[in-house]
């Protein structure tokens, strides 16, 4: 089988760990993306969610590979035409973490690496005194440049996934600040004609990581795929099945954030009901009318 995956170690790391768990080889098909080319650029600049999947899609789509391995950050809230998400492989920690110091132990004013929107506001909220800059690159990068700073922001799967979970100071609590859609997931995607393909990814399948997924990518697209502010999700599957699901979504600032959660058993219904209770009764549709207006 062929999977696309993009250049980096991290990204042909996750698609060994799914050749792995298939239990079969896996011909790498390496595929350059406009984040990856573009590194100069700030992610929200280039339009945000699918910067890094777009061309890496089109190469199951017109068959240079069989499926795709996409970290599920990565992903927008629906998969393009002829394409479905055949398997999510159970998740890895959703949280982001902190290199070089801790929060607690920043300094008055420190200084704070990152490329995030999400991340600067939700720290900007809980530590109104730190300054930041935009820090992009794959880990090896971020770890490299992590001294120019007082503390870099990165994603916990994709240090510990690395093997370098030595360089975390901390990780940080969702109540502080709330992942990505999707952050710490991955996501196999295939052509959905593929009857036989989507059979075989149906092994590797963890249904408790994609409830979760689901009611994350439904949050997100109930918001509005292009939504120019930044935007958190995080829901949970307890033993009985039942989801909880808490959503953000704050001014680039950070001066004002906005948090509701629910709990449900459809992923989908829920993550609409918690879009739909910040857009409705929580003041969330005035703040994206100002960045519009």
């Amino acid at each position: 089988m062929r999977a696309a995956t993009r250049a980096s170690a991290l990204a042909r790391l996750e698609t060994d760990l799914v050749a792995a768990a298939l239990g079969e080889p896996v011909e790498a098909v390496v595929v350059q993306t406009v984040g990856d080319r573009r590194t100069d650029v700030a992610i929200w600049e280039m339009g945000g969610q699918g910067v890094f999947v777009k061309e890496v899609q089109a190469a199951v789509l017109d068959g240079r590979a069989d499926f795709a391995v996409h970290s599920a950050k990565d992903l927008p809230s629906a998969s393009p035409d002829g394409l479905v998400i055949g398997a999510v492989p159970e998740r890895d920690d959703p949280r982001d973490a902190l290199v070089g110091s801790t929060l607690d132990g920043l300094p008055v004013g420190a200084r704070v690496g990152t490329g995030s929107v999400r991340r600067r506001a939700q720290l900007a909220w809980a530590r109104p005194d730190l300054t930041f800059a935009g820090l992009r690159g794959n880990i090896d990068t971020r770890l490299a440049k992590a001294s120019e700073f007082d503390a870099v922001v990165m994603a916990a799967a994709a240090l510990r996934r690395l093997g370098k979970t030595f360089a975390i100071d901390e990780v940080l609590d969702p109540l502080v600040v709330l992942p990505q859609v999707g952050q710490g997931a991955l996501a196999v995607e295939c052509r959905a004609d593929d009857v036989e393909l989507r059979q075989r990814l149906a092994a590797i399948e963890h249904g408790p990581s994609r409830q979760a997924l689901e009611a994350e990518r439904a949050y997100l697209r109930e918001i509005g795929e292009g939504c120019q502010l930044p935007v958190g999700a995080l829901a949970t599957v307890d033993a009985d099945g039942r989801m909880t699901l808490t959503g953000m979504i704050a001014t680039l600032d950070g001066h004002t954030l906005l948090r509701h959660s629910d709990v449900g058993d459809d992923p989908v219904t829920l993550g609409r009901s918690v879009a739909r209770h910040l857009l409705d009764d929580g003041g969330a549709t005035a703040l994206l009318s100002e960045v519009e207006a």
